[in-house]
């Protein structure tokens, strides 16, 4: 059953980074590539988190709070850059 779980589970996370890759590869805008890496990174941070879970250990607790700040960092500052772009 373990093994069914992690198996579905691997799936979804690659078939959301695809979606999120091809988000990124299509545009058309800097908004919607933004949103792709976005859903890519948040997709990184769920399966570090699954694996974390899986293995029970708490050693990769400072890989992801590094991940999620990137993300937001990142995202806050690309679309403060695409703000100031349109005016």
């Amino acid at each position: 059953m373990t093994a069914l779980l992690a198996l579905a589970l691997t799936v979804l996370l690659s078939v959301t980074a695809l979606l999120a890759l091809a988000r990124i590869y299509r545009g058309p805008s800097l908004l919607d590539r933004v949103v792709g890496a976005d859903l890519l990174l948040s997709t990184m941070l769920g399966a570090v988190g699954a694996e974390a879970a899986v293995n029970g250990h708490a050693t990769t607790l400072p890989v992801l709070v590094v991940l999620s700040l990137l993300g937001f960092v990142g995202s806050v500052s690309l679309v403060r850059f695409a703000a100031r772009e349109e005016v």
